[in-house]
């Protein structure tokens, strides 16, 4: 399935069924707290009749390891390759909103580290949307992870 509707496709031409003028509503690095809540009302629309929502939390083992805690650091550029990735997205597909926070500091097993949410005319386009953002910036934001074990060792992940 293409992330874009063949314009023969029925209905394709009506305004609901195109992006949104303006799709990107939320875009952060922060190093509070983050809420699903606050993504997912951000990513709301009356023509959107699927919405993908992405949530990354901390795990407790990584690579058959024991993981006591990690911290993510973040490059100043690191919002504004947010925003480039989210402009591919939204040029790839029919976007109606897109919302993607993702956390640095120290965080525990369990918290929230990353919260992408894309709302789009149908679901199959929200959920191709969705996984190309979140794993576009796993891949190109300049985020690292600094992982710490229980056995004392340590890892700078992406670094």
């Amino acid at each position: 399935m293409s992330g874009t509707p063949s314009p023969s496709s029925p209905g394709r031409d009506h305004p609901g069924e195109q992006a949104a003028p303006d799709p990107i509503r939320l875009l952060e690095i922060r190093e509070r707290a983050l809420s699903v809540d606050e993504v997912f009302a951000a990513v709301g629309d009356s023509a959107a009749g699927g919405t993908a929502l992405f949530v990354g939390t901390v795990r407790s083992h990584d690579n058959g390891a024991d993981v006591e805690g990690l911290g993510y650091s973040a490059h100043p550029t690191a919002e504004a390759e947010m925003r480039r990735i989210a402009e591919k997205v939204i040029a790839d597909f029919p976007v109606r909103a897109l919302a993607a926070v993702h956390r640095v500091g120290d965080l525990r097993i369990g918290d929230l580290a990353v919260v992408v949410a894309v709302s789009c005319p149908h679901r199959g386009e929200a959920f191709e949307a969705c996984r190309r953002m979140i794993d576009d910036l796993k891949h190109e934001v300049p985020i690292w992870k600094h992982q710490t074990f229980s056995d004392g060792t340590e890892e700078w992940v992406g670094a």
